[in-house]
């Protein structure tokens, strides 16, 4: 099965609905969880795993961006195809500057003030106008399955590392 088209990993601050794709409420989530050597017990818990694998990684990305960026740290005035450019700008040149330097400083500084910081959500920034859909219920589940009988067949990948 084929999973095309586009939606924000969303937190389970969100419900599943039309272009998000929440977690499993009421399973294990948070990826500390995971780096402790336990194992997912079941699809959903699989799922929850790599959903907060690559939330994390697309967090990480925006933060280091926005520490790189004055542009970024605030709201934008421009129009939105010029917001969308200013972006992919942002990121082009984010990518050369890694591919071009061995040490990173502001990767250097990200590491060492992640590893002293948490992050909150204030509530104001979550949506909860959506209702959720049974379409987007079983794509979510109909991916977790697929995910999950993966893993089961092939064993341990790197978001289980």
């Amino acid at each position: 099965m084929r999973f095309v088209g586009h939606y924000y990993l969303v937190d389970a601050g969100y419900t599943n609905g039309p272009g998000l794709l929440a977690p499993y409420r009421g399973q294990r989530y948070h990826i500390n969880i995971w780096r402790q050597g336990h194992q997912p017990q079941s699809r959903e818990e699989y799922f929850n795993m790599n959903h907060a694998s690559a939330r994390n990684v697309i967090e990480r990305c925006f933060r280091v961006l926005k520490m790189r960026f004055a542009i970024l740290r605030s709201c934008s005035y421009y129009p939105i195809r010029t917001q969308c450019r200013i972006v992919t700008a942002c990121c082009l040149i984010h990518n050369l500057i890694k591919r071009e330097m061995a040490v990173d400083p502001i990767e250097l500084e990200y590491t060492a003030s992640e590893q002293s910081t948490v992050h909150i959500v204030p509530p104001d920034d979550y949506i909860d106008t959506i209702e959720p859909t049974t379409q987007w219920t079983e794509m979510r589940d109909n991916l977790a399955t697929t995910m999950y009988n993966h893993w089961v067949a092939h064993g341990p990948g790197p978001a289980a590392e």
